[in-house]
């Protein structure tokens, strides 16, 4: 049973890296992991098909659409611009103000849309020529905007935490509330590094001048305030929802929906680009849905297989220090992730890695926000680095380097892995709110 466990999990590595689809992959090896155990082709498929029909029916997949959807109404309404516009507002006299002003920005948007790669093709095209403009140098300014974007997966309502609370069955609202503590010390350690790098370097980060006619004036004021107001009012009944115990995450996201598409078209936007926002959210989801099932197949091939035993057994003949099990686990999400996306290394690992974690007495929910810190920091690891490709293909000046966004985000990747070790040392940080006000 172990030859068979190794050989499938060698042959899924295998095709992955041959370039073979992550869903193919996974449901291939999984019929053939259930075929070789059973010896029956029926059985096999017979298993494989309940589980997919099973994974179809959970309603929890109705919120990764609706958030995603909920996201672009806000991006295309063009509320994204007056939140940054009030972030330079607000942190006007701070040293590196407009860095500052991204990673809040960032923050606050990442409620929204907890999609990274929208944040970061959002404030590319918002952030980056305002700071270029001024004189930031082009390698900070990029790598703000690289690093910062990383937040969406962070803070709720992120696509990474459903994922993971499918997978592991845990619940999403307090995994949501989960990445709030984290979420909100890694904006402020993103903000610490933009105002120090600011003041040792004011040549490529200067002072802001004064404010212009035009954003003194009265009536552009107000159509920021509306829009940026609306934005926190549409994480209030989100976040506010789900951690006063109101709405469930699928109402959370059903509502937060309907208050996206209300606010796009009091801002202006059109039929097309309703229609637009709706095909995307199908383009963006659809993938992901896909990957699910599969995963639900490989998490039942796993399960009958007794996988997680033999490889918890495994890594215990190694060492029995939960340290090193854990400096195991870290290394083989950084190995990942310098090749494969977030969702594929949560799919892959989570199902094996969870259940070691709690056998090692490490808590659910500070193992999941330490997986999806860690897991995040992939996102600009090179040669993959799937948000600093987003920057590239998505800010305006085609003389960007893929080198000076990579360079300009290792500050950040530094601090994202921080946090995740403070998750994992001190795990109150993510469990203290969900435990005593859920």
């Amino acid at each position: 049973m172990t030859l068979t466990i190794f050989a499938v999990l060698g042959l899924l590595m295998l095709l992955i890296f041959l370039g073979v689809h992550l869903a193919v992959a996974l449901g291939a090896v999984s019929f053939l992991g259930v075929f070789w155990m059973l010896g029956s082709f029926d059985i096999g498929l017979s298993i494989l098909s309940t589980t997919a029909y099973e994974a179809l029916r959970k309603d929890v997949f109705i919120i990764i659409p609706l958030f995603v959807l909920m996201g672009d109404f806000v991006s295309r309404s063009g509320s994204a611009n007056d939140l940054y516009a009030l972030c330079n507002r607000a942190f006007r006299r701070v040293p590196g103000c407009l860095g500052v002003a991204t990673v809040v920005g960032n923050a606050v948007f990442a409620a929204i849309t907890g999609v990274s790669i929208a944040a970061a093709a959002t404030f590319s095209r918002i952030a980056y020529p305002e700071m270029v403009a001024l004189g930031y140098s082009k390698r900070f300014s990029l790598g703000t905007v690289a690093g910062s974007a990383c937040l969406g997966m962070l803070i709720p309502p992120s696509i990474l935490m459903i994922v993971w609370a499918v997978l592991t069955e845990q619940s999403i609202g307090a995994l949501f509330i989960a990445g709030l503590v984290p979420g909100l010390l890694l904006a402020v350690g993103f903000c610490g590094y933009c105002v120090v790098y600011a003041i040792r370097n004011p040549e490529s980060a200067p002072l802001q001048a004064a404010p212009t006619a035009e954003e003194t004036d009265p009536a552009e004021l107000r159509r920021q305030m509306t829009g940026g107001l609306a934005i926190l009012g549409l994480i209030g009944i989100v976040i506010g929802g789900i951690w006063g115990g109101f709405l469930t995450p699928t109402e959370a996201a059903g509502f937060g929906t309907m208050g996206a598409f209300l606010l796009g078209l009091a801002k202006g936007m059109t039929r097309a680009d309703v229609m637009d926002a709706i095909y995307n959210a199908g383009r963006t989801t659809a993938p992901i849905m896909i990957l699910l099932i599969a995963a639900s197949m490989y998490s039942r091939f796993l399960a009958m297989g007794g996988a997680t035993q033999v490889i918890a057994e495994l890594l215990l003949s190694i060492s029995e220090n939960p340290a090193v099990i854990m400096g195991i686990i870290f290394s083989v999400w950084l190995l990942l992730g310098m090749f494969i996306d977030s969702t594929s290394i949560i799919l892959l690992t989570v199902p094996i890695f969870a259940p070691i974690a709690t056998t090692l007495g490490i808590d659910p929910l500070s193992f999941a926000i330490f997986g999806i810190l860690v897991i995040e920091a992939g996102l600009l690891t090179p040669p993959f680095g799937i948000l600093v490709f987003t920057v590239k293909a998505a800010v305006p000046d085609r003389d960007v380097a893929l080198g000076d966004i990579f360079l300009g985000s290792i500050p950040f990747w530094i601090l994202i892995l921080a946090v995740a070790v403070l998750v994992l040392v001190f795990p109150g940080l993510s469990t203290w709110l969900p435990y005593n006000l859920m």
